[in-house]
């Protein structure tokens, strides 16, 4: 039982299996169209909040919230659902299947054997598609990899159910009805307008540009706070959560900056192409700041002179992000 899927591999995994399924129902469509349209960009920075015990810094939105939003906006009815029982989520799961549906899970990364084990750590929040059975293997479409992968029915039970921070509680998604139009500009619109206001107009200072901010203050304060073994662990956390998962901070604004080069085409405007451009250089501002953070980890630099100069730079990015969001926000809202 297999599903003839076209498998494509993508940078981030969420926007990568949304692209996917649309593009096997029929709406074709980039990674990068998806990601905008479905309001993927953001960052946050909550300390109270803790992912394997250091403080939660997030580079997009809450995982399902892409494939939620860029379906809505196209018009496209899908179906959403959770459970307690792993075997009555197997069961539904295999029912899907022979239907002939493909089928997105949330799942742990540490219980997919077809990760290498480098990569392989508590993190609750990654997407794929299952798309057949054979035998008591599961085929998936990760859009991680370049081809498709296998995963033994146990493993995937446990990633499907792992528990923690975003515990996945055996969550799947799919398409149950495609539009019969699709309104492209109206969805490109709303998706901006959508991270225009979670980067500039958050009410609360952990999130947006607000929460860049926050991070550089209280980065500056952890050599003396915290000692050296346990600032290197915050600060190693911060690069994982950047670069390490769904592609992170720099990765995540060239996916935006390619977003904006097609809306600069959907929407006929110009000036988006100027702003794709800054959000390019926004892009390769977060990566200095990750090859700068990772010396240090390294041991290759000084802690206290180098976070000093680690918070300058998350300014920089701050400040930038915050002239290209106020800039886009007056393009599209004028």
């Amino acid at each position: 039982m297999k599903i003839d899927f076209p498998h494509q591999q993508f940078a981030h995994c969420e926007s990568g299996v949304t692209t996917n399924l649309l593009n096997y129902h029929g709406f074709p469509c980039s990674e990068a169209l998806v990601f905008g349209i479905g309001a993927g960009l953001f960052f946050g920075y909550v300390p109270f909040i803790k992912l394997n015990f250091l403080p939660l810094t997030t580079f997009r939105t809450a995982p399902g919230s892409i494939f939620a939003k860029a379906t809505k906006r196209l018009g496209i009815e899908v179906k959403r659902e959770k459970f307690r029982d792993p075997l009555a989520a197997e069961k539904k799961l295999d029912e899907l299947l022979a239907a002939g549906r493909p089928v997105g899970a949330q799942t742990g990364v540490f219980w997919l054997p077809f990760f290498p084990p480098a990569y392989r750590f508590h993190f609750n929040g990654h997407n794929l598609v299952v798309i057949g059975k054979e035998g008591d293997d599961y085929l998936i479409s990760d859009p991680i990899f370049e081809e498709p992968v296998r995963c033994p029915a146990a493993d995937l039970r446990k990633a499907r159910f792992a528990k923690g921070a975003l515990a996945p509680k055996g969550k799947i998604y799919y398409v149950e009805k495609m539009a019969e139009q699709f309104d492209v500009p109206g969805a490109v619109t709303a998706g901006i307008k959508e991270v225009c206001r979670g980067m500039l107009k958050t009410p609360v200072p952990m999130a947006g540009v607000r929460g860049i901010r926050l991070l550089a203050r209280q980065l500056e304060k952890w050599p003396a706070k915290l000692g050296d073994k346990q600032t290197l662990l915050y600060l190693g956390h911060v690069i994982r959560m950047q670069e390490e998962i769904g592609t992170g901070g720099g990765g995540f604004r060239f996916i935006y900056a390619a977003f904006l080069q097609e809306a600069a085409e959907i929407l006929k405007n110009d000036e988006l192409l100027d702003l794709s451009n800054h959000c390019t250089e926004i892009g390769d501002l977060w990566r200095d700041f990750a090859l700068l953070a990772s010396r240090v980890c390294k041991g290759r630099a000084t802690i206290t002179d180098s976070f000093a100069d680690l918070a300058d730079l998350l300014r920089q990015c701050a400040t930038e992000e915050q002239l290209l969001f106020t800039r886009l926000n007056a393009t599209i809202c004028r």
